[in-house]
């Protein structure tokens, strides 16, 4: 039996896989963080998504993520502590298979990225109408003070 497979059925649709999962960016989910779960899928497949177990169901436990604190932290900060993808796309299980862990990569780095701080752009309109207020109204308090014989203007 292939060990990357199977390593522990817990019930007739959960099992564990056996081979830890590294991401492009160095993120290393360990086999036992994983949990699988298999269950008949919608979909395409005709007759034989009647019989087959297609649909995928990926849950990942995001404490026993080996990381940096700093890319363990926002990826956790992001994403909380546990991950659950589901994929029915494919009418093969090893297919769907493949692109869970395809998504949970590319949902991992994602959330280890740092955040691009904000670049000031231009005002909002609301912003340019308070000031225009809030100096018209200054304006007009300072007119009030005038002395109304005061020709200077």
């Amino acid at each position: 039996m292939d060990d990357w497979w199977i390593l522990t059925i817990q019930d007739r649709h959960t099992m564990r896989m056996a081979g830890e999962v590294v991401t492009p960016s160095g993120i290393v989910i360990p086999a036992d963080a994983m949990t699988w779960r298999f269950s008949r899928g919608t979909g395409p497949g005709g007759q034989g998504v009647n019989t087959t177990d297609s649909r995928v169901e990926l849950v990942v436990d995001l404490t026993a993520m080996v990381a940096s604190d700093a890319i363990a932290g926002r990826v956790r900060e992001t994403l909380g502590d546990s991950l659950r993808i589901v994929v029915t796309t494919e009418r093969s299980q090893l297919r769907n298979r493949e692109a869970a862990l395809r998504r949970l990569a590319e949902r991992l780095d994602g959330a280890a990225r740092p955040r691009r701080p904000r670049t000031p752009t231009r005002r909002t309109a609301s912003s340019v109408r308070r000031r225009l207020e809030a100096k018209r109204l200054r304006s007009q308090l300072k007119a009030d003070r005038r002395d109304p014989g005061d020709d200077r203007g």
